[in-house]
């Protein structure tokens, strides 16, 4: 089994275990611009930075039905790590204070569920199972219930995502470097693989010892999926045949030798992406052409982290994309950016300590209040408020505990 330079992973199953990494790093970078290929927009100034206004503390108890109160957190984990969890884990989080409890429950019968991603009707959690005879498993929320699992026809997936149709999951296989498609039945059970393509080109990059699915996701338009390739310094994309589950390349975007893409987020014009590089250390925007999946990257630039590398792990974007948000892991930091020119460009604005060790997973809650950041070393999930007029971040009370936390899903 081929193993690559990413520190985020803990142990699988099977005798296949990842590299870990350690050390912080220090310094806050001043302010830098990232500039895609073409920016066929003007410049739009950002919004002056005011201090968010932070909610009372308040008990949360479990969550119920309706959208007001209590929400529910899924919690992933390695539970083959030491000190790890049992399964998903399930707290509940208060909209307002953002504070996070939980009773200790836990679904269980996945292995290591570190990636969760949610069903678009929000009935069904899809959880994968890194493992080297790696799986993807759905649950009905309503009652918790596991509803089976598919193996996914690779080694190690650490990723997954639902197509916005609903009927397709993807998957990233990042052990073999392949990405695989399941279909999605009424139910949100899953049926039989459908297609599985393993990245064979370009060769592996600087240090590398093979491809390294990262990340497996769909354009804002539906009409292609993007697998990030941290092994071969690329994005793939395919268009999705919606109606057998097949993948046709159409194709290749790549980064400088050694870059090491992780995780892709798509601006909601459709027209741009910001690529989060975890080797060098650095994040791309990328022109992207609806009409033919092709991904143009424009230059690398730095993270605002310091010298050396701090493994940047997800980006993310605000649905009105206006800010994006990078978590830093060996810098133990989320960077804050505004989005100009109509997504063309990233402003970048500062640093925030993140409040726990190694990030690896951030996430904004419905209506984007709240920011999520699953620190995978610390075992905690911080929480932060997102003011709505200057993307700024402000810690919401002391972390949440929990087990190796890799993964949070607010809902």
């Amino acid at each position: 089994m081929s193993s690559g330079t990413d520190p985020a992973h803990g142990s699988g199953g099977g005798g296949w275990t990842r590299r870990r990494f350690v050390g912080a790093l220090t310094g806050v970078a001043a302010a830098a611009t990232v500039a895609a290929p073409a920016a066929p927009e003007p410049p739009v100034a950002a919004p002056e930075a005011v201090p968010p206004v932070v909610g009372s503390e308040e008990d949360a108890s479990e969550p119920p039905a309706g959208s007001s109160g209590p929400r529910p957190l899924f919690l992933g984990t390695y539970a083959s790590a030491e000190g790890g969890g049992k399964g998903i884990g399930l707290a509940a989080y208060d909209p307002a204070t953002g504070r996070v409890t939980g009773t200790g429950s836990v679904i269980t019968g996945v292995g290591d569920p570190s990636y969760l991603a949610p069903h678009p009707d929000g009935g069904t959690l899809y959880a994968v199972d890194e493992r080297e005879a790696g799986g993807v498993t759905a649950v009905r929320l309503a009652e918790n219930k596991v509803l089976g699992t598919r193996g996914t026809g690779g080694a190690s997936p650490c990723h997954l995502s639902v197509h916005p149709s609903g009927r397709w999951l993807l998957s990233a296989n990042y052990g073999s470097g392949s990405v695989a498609v399941h279909p999605i039945d009424a139910s949100g059970a899953l049926g039989e693989r459908t297609d599985l393509v393993t990245h064979s080109s370009p060769a592996p990059g600087p240090g590398q010892q093979g491809p390294h699915a990262h990340q497996f996701v769909t354009s804002p338009d539906g009409g292609h999926v993007l697998a990030v390739d941290l092994g071969t310094d690329t994005v793939y994309s395919y268009r999705l045949d919606e109606s057998r589950g097949t993948l046709t390349a159409v194709s290749q975007a790549h980064t400088r030798p050694g870059a090491g893409p992780r995780h892709l987020t798509f601006h909601p014009g459709g027209r741009f992406a910001y690529l989060a590089n975890e080797v060098d250390n650095t994040v791309v925007v990328c022109a992207y052409d609806p009409a033919t999946g092709r991904l143009t990257p424009g230059e690398p630039q730095p993270t605002g982290t310091g010298g050396g590398t701090s493994y940047p792990a997800q980006i993310l974007v605000t649905s009105n994309g206006s800010y994006a948000y990078l978590a830093n892991r060996g810098h133990n930091s989320l960077t804050r950016y505004a989005v100009e020119a109509s997504g063309a460009r990233l402003r970048l604005l500062d640093t925030v300590p993140v409040g726990g060790d190694f990030p690896r997973q951030i996430a904004l809650s419905p209506d984007e209040r709240l920011l999520f950041a699953a620190n995978q070393r610390s075992g905690t999930v911080s929480v932060f408020h997102v003011d709505g007029g200057s993307g700024g971040l402000r810690l919401a009370g002391e972390p949440f505990a929990s087990p190796v936390a890799v993964c949070a899903v607010p809902l």
